[in-house]
C-alpha cells in the first residue's frame, strides 16, 4: 500500500479513483504523570505516536476494503477533547488504484 500526501506518485499512473477513505483513533491510555517534565513529554509523544499509527492502520484497512493499492493527498488531523486528556487522530485521503 502506497501512502502519500501528494496528489500523484511519480512513476505510477492512476487507473481508478475509488473515493475518500479515512481512519481515526483515540487514546485508550493516559500519558503517565510524573514531576519530571522530560519523562512526561516522552510519555505523551509515545502516546500520540501510538494513536497515529493506529489511525494509519485503520486507513490502510479501509482502503484495502475498497480494493485500493494507494492513498493520495493524505491529511492528518490531531484534536483534543475539551476538559479531558483524550487525543483524537484522523487520517483522510483519496483511495486509488495505481499501475
Amino acid at each position: 500500500m502506497i501512502l502519500t500526501t501528494t496528489n500523484n506518485i511519480e512513476g505510477f499512473k492512476i487507473q481508478d479513483y475509488l473515493g475518500i477513505v479515512s481512519g481515526s483513533a483515540a487514546n485508550n491510555r493516559k500519558a503517565s504523570f510524573t514531576f519530571n517534565i522530560e519523562k512526561f513529554m516522552e510519555s505523551l509523544e509515545n502516546t500520540i505516536e501510538e494513536i497515529k499509527e493506529d489511525a494509519f492502520q485503520k486507513l490502510k484497512d479501509n482502503a484495502k476494503k475498497m480494493n485500493a493499492n494507494a492513498v493520495l493527498g493524505i491529511c492528518v488531523d490531531f484534536e483534543t477533547l475539551p476538559n479531558t486528556s483524550y487525543i483524537l487522530v484522523s487520517v483522510t485521503g483519496t483511495a486509488v488504484k495505481v499501475v
